[in-house]
């Protein structure tokens, strides 16, 4: 690597996979909003809308599925940091223009490292759950543009997707 080339942070001078300890960062407000989107055809997102679909409320379910994703975190990412989450606010719209449902997930911490890989895991397993429980009616759902589209706070200061 050439001097000026950004640095990964979770690997060593070895190249090996590290945590990165955050104890010299300072405590910040920080927050981060992801979003995503979950194709479907229309029958079926009229199933969703009316209520119709056999396990239940499916916008409810993936909406307590991604919050509870946000929180659990550090569970599936190995390297990502236990950071104690002062709000999640996550978001399932039905868009019928385009047969599909959009996902916003808003997370915020006060802490040393920031939320984005939180707010990007609770888009994540918010769309999961709505295929897992739509599979059943349809199986060609897509799960697609998953990604961070702001964050703010922290030494690398605030960013905002085009």
């Amino acid at each position: 690597m050439t001097t000026g080339e950004p640095q990964l942070s979770h690997l060593d001078a070895q190249g090996h996979a590290r945590m990165v300890d955050v104890t010299a960062k300072d405590v910040t407000a920080r927050e981060a909003t992801a979003r995503g989107r979950v194709v479907l055809r229309p029958e079926t997102l009229a199933l969703i809308v009316e209520g119709r679909v056999p396990k239940g409320d499916v916008l409810a379910v993936a909406r307590v599925a991604g919050i509870m994703a946000a929180k659990r975190t550090p569970d599936l990412i190995p390297l990502c940091h236990p950071l104690p989450l002062s709000g999640v606010d996550l978001e399932l719209t039905p868009d019928y223009a385009t047969s599909s449902i959009e996902i916003s997930a808003t997370v915020r911490t006060t802490g040393r490292t920031g939320v984005e890989m939180e707010a990007l895991t609770a888009v994540s397993v918010a769309a999961l759950t709505v295929y897992d429980m739509c599979k059943a009616a349809e199986r060609t759902i897509r799960i697609e543009d998953i990604r961070l589209v702001a964050k703010s706070g922290g030494k690398s200061g605030d960013f905002t997707a085009e």
